[in-house]
């Protein structure tokens, strides 16, 4: 069974009520009933979606090729300022045998256009960071099922205004984490949820990713970035020279928030950061055959600091340490470490080994693929060829395939606003705590107390 047979007869298949957590009281204006207050009406789970894209770079363009090999899918709408993009995506859109999408690219907030002029059941935010947080108030505003890239926020404030502004229309969000679907890491829930590890005291993970040459590229392997670049060197070097912070948490930890019942059972409550000085965007612009001393690269004051540590403490007792590390010459980790009484693992795409006490042989490890296999998750288990091909190992089949379902059945999402709002704050306390000398900082309830009350629902149902 090919890809597209999967996704036609999983669409199908839908189990009621996987997606969704109980109602949550939000912020102090919300309403308390459990109930939508917007006034959109909805669609039943048969209809036919019409889906717009906003950000065709290659992450947007991994969205489309994904999402349109659903049968219920119809792209309508594009939107980017650059026209290599937008000539992309419309070659795989008509590559998937649908007719041309209708084309917003005028100006930086043609994405406004398209949500007032589309009759759009759903979209999908892949754009930079700055502008994840202004498009996807835009998409719930106009009663629209958004689904949004990640990144960290800029402010506690815009945080709250995506929760509140849910709340308030009704209109869900998705926050498209990956690597919550990464096959190792639903093994280690299931593991979690056999109690394999005994009472949970402690995880680590982090976004640990030489981008060195993704901060400056030509497109040609030349020392640039901003006006004239390539790629992420457009926009996301600039936040290396100017922030100084956790600036990517949600990788390290979108599966940690799963392991810890984040948001259901359980939360984080505060937050402690600190930064090494910045040193290697110096040194490899001084040292890259377009660059040298006297480079106007190797003298500014680069910002962020190469390696940043963050604390995180939860309602239930445990530790967070998050890592983050995209200046230095290294392999790519993610460093997950899930620790509880009865025994650890330690896993990343080099090293994955497990101890428990017991069964594994006194201060020896186990292979990990040992227990990994044992508890690979149903959905891999049963799909993992069909999504081999999707993105990320396969992972992007998951979150894609979570997405469009949430929308089909006008569900909640299993990476909620909620979800997101918490993630993404890590970034400006991180930012206030490091400018702070690592003061701690309060990690806000964005459930206002429902986190007590609801129930856990990723990886227990269909998707």
């Amino acid at each position: 069974m090919d890809r597209k047979t999967f996704m036609k007869k999983s669409s199908l298949a839908g189990l009621a009520g996987v997606l969704g957590g109980g109602a949550t009281t939000g912020a102090a204006n919300a309403s308390t009933s459990g109930e939508s207050t917007s006034k959109t009406v909805k669609k039943g789970v048969n209809d036919h979606i019409q889906i717009g894209f906003i950000g065709t770079g290659l992450r947007g363009r991994n969205h489309v090729n994904n999402l349109l090999d659903h049968p219920k899918v119809q792209c309508v709408a594009i939107c980017d300022i650059d026209p290599d993009a937008i000539d992309r995506a419309s070659k795989i859109i008509e590559a998937k045998g649908q007719p041309k999408p209708t084309v917003y690219s005028d100006h930086e907030r043609a994405y406004e256009d398209m949500l007032a002029k589309e009759n759009l059941d759903a979209v999908v935010v892949a754009t930079n960071w700055r502008w994840h947080t202004p498009m996807s108030l835009a998409a719930m505003e106009a009663g629209v099922y958004v689904g949004v890239e990640v990144s960290g926020a800029f402010s506690v404030d815009e945080c709250w205004e995506l929760v509140r502004t849910h709340e308030r229309t009704g209109t869900h969000l998705m926050f498209m984490e990956n690597v919550n679907y990464r096959r190792d890491v639903m093994a280690v829930l299931n593991m979690v949820r056999d109690n394999v590890f005994g009472e949970l005291l402690h995880f680590r993970g982090g976004y640990q990713h030489d981008l060195r040459t993704v901060k400056f590229n030509d497109g040609q392997g030349g020392l640039l970035y901003g006006e004239g670049s390539y790629g992420e060197a457009r926009w996301r070097t600039e936040h290396s020279l100017q922030r100084n912070g956790e600036l990517y948490p949600t990788h390290g930890l979108g599966p940690i928030a799963t392991w810890m019942d984040m948001n259901r059972g359980n939360r984080l409550t505060s937050l402690s950061s600190h930064a090494t000085k910045a040193r290697s965007l110096k040194h490899f612009a001084k040292q890259h055959p377009d660059g040298g001393p006297n480079h106007p690269y190797a003298t500014k004051e680069w910002k962020l600091g190469d390696v940043v540590t963050s604390t995180l403490t939860t309602a239930r007792g445990e530790t967070i340490i998050l890592t983050h590390d995209t200046n230095l010459p290294r392999p790519y980790s993610l460093g997950f470490r899930i620790q509880g009484v009865q025994g650890l693992a330690e896993f990343d795409y080099y090293t994955q080994r497990v101890h428990i006490e017991g069964v594994s042989e006194n201060h020896r490890w186990d292979a990990g693929s040992e227990w990994f296999d044992k508890y690979d998750h149903p959905l891999w288990k049963q799909y993992g060829e069909e999504a081999a091909n999707s993105g990320h190992g396969g992972m992007d089949f998951f979150l894609d395939r979570a997405f469009i379902e949430g929308v089909r059945r006008q569900e909640p999402p299993v990476i909620d606003v909620y979800d997101g709002a918490v993630m993404r704050v890590i970034t400006p306390l991180s930012e206030r705590s490091i400018a702070e000398g690592g003061a701690p900082q309060e990690i806000p309830d964005f459930t206002q107390g429902a986190w007590m009350h609801r129930a856990p629902v990723f990886g227990l149902g269909d998707l």
